[in-house]
């Protein structure tokens, strides 16, 4: 439960909303790309620039979201597309 203000979309609202999210671990889902790519860093075989984050991982993220819908305090429905995670899956 947060606060809409506190989503960071420049809505003015004292409303307190659901916002679902996704985390967790993916290592059961790691393929050979991801294997190979965590072996080629350890051993130094490929190095990431400075600005560079490479992850040999799959990553929890959204694969479908759910919109949200708050009044303002210029008693205005707001509605915000795609802003709540409604599942999630291994990525990458």
């Amino acid at each position: 439960m947060v606060k809409v203000r506190d989503l960071g979309l420049g809505f003015n609202s004292d409303e307190i909303v659901l916002f679902k999210y996704c985390s967790g671990s993916c290592h059961r889902a790691r393929s050979n790309y991801d294997l190979t790519l965590g072996s080629l860093l350890r051993q130094q075989v490929i190095t990431p620039g400075p600005q560079e984050r490479v992850l040999s991982h799959p990553c929890c993220r959204p694969t479908r979201y759910e919109a949200v819908s708050f009044m303002d305090v210029e008693n205005t429905w707001q509605t915000v597309e795609k802003l709540s995670a409604a599942e999630c899956s291994c990525i990458g």
